[in-house]
């Protein structure tokens, strides 16, 4: 395989996707703060809105149906992380602490 025409197979982009997945999940389970486990969803939507736009630059043939869905996935990953951090700051605000196991009196 020649490395200079890598970009041309879609193997390629559905792969680093599925490493850019795994790593999100991971540190998802793994975070302990709130802030690392929304960049792990941000890792999760970036996953996602690679792969969109791999499968779709290669099989189908008209393009702008995954281009205008990655920019809604964009879209979505902004207000997320708009919403996200107004929560992150009232809770710190309130508890003065962002780690998860610390945050025992959110258990309901």
């Amino acid at each position: 395989m020649n490395l200079l025409r890598a970009y041309e197979q879609a193997d390629i982009y559905l792969v680093v996707a599925a490493f850019l997945l795994a790593a999100g999940v991971y540190g998802l389970i793994r975070r302990r703060t709130l802030i690392g486990m929304l960049i792990s969803g941000e890792l999760i939507f970036s996953a996602s809105s690679l792969n969109i736009m791999a499968l779709n630059c290669f099989y189908v043939p008209d393009p702008t149906v995954g281009q205008v869905f990655a920019l809604f996935v964009m879209g979505l990953a902004a207000a997320e992380v708009a919403i996200v951090l107004s929560i992150i700051i009232a809770v710190y605000r309130n508890y003065r602490s962002i780690k998860t196991r610390e945050l025992s009196e959110l258990n309901g």
